[in-house]
């Protein structure tokens, strides 16, 4: 996982970087700017902290070694569920989100609504039903 926060990290810190510039170069007096970049740079920031986390709790997996064996990653490698419906519910809910910023922002209550519902069921896929664990 150090990798994969590398890849975030470094876009984090130009951001971060980028966003003070861009506020000294406008004496800080144009607010949506700035703080729109130093926002993006947070999101890596996020994502890369989430990365280190993962690598903490779990150790070094075989890719992240330049010793490791390609047997190393055989089997299973996670639960996929290919014959589920939720994700395109949630693309629904998605799609309707953006036509709400493009046509009318009444939209985007029933859009709110219809992607919760597609979020909700994908993830309790399998805490209910005929695929229980």
């Amino acid at each position: 996982m150090r990798t994969e926060a590398n890849v975030f990290i470094v876009p984090a810190l130009f951001f971060f970087l980028a966003g003070t510039a861009y506020g000294i170069f406008t004496h800080w007096s144009e607010w949506v700017g700035f703080l729109a970049i130093y926002l993006t740079g947070g999101m890596f920031g996020m994502v890369a902290i989430y990365f280190k986390m993962l690598e903490r709790r779990h150790g070094q997996r075989a890719e992240d070694r330049l010793d490791a064996e390609i047997s190393e990653d055989a089997g299973e490698q996670g639960v996929f569920a290919p014959w589920s419906w939720w994700p395109l519910v949630c693309g629904a809910g998605a799609a309707l989100v953006f036509v709400a910023a493009a046509v009318d922002w009444w939209i985007m209550a029933p859009a709110g609504v219809l992607a919760v519902i597609g979020l909700v069921g994908w993830v309790m896929e399998y805490s209910r039903g005929q695929h229980a664990h």
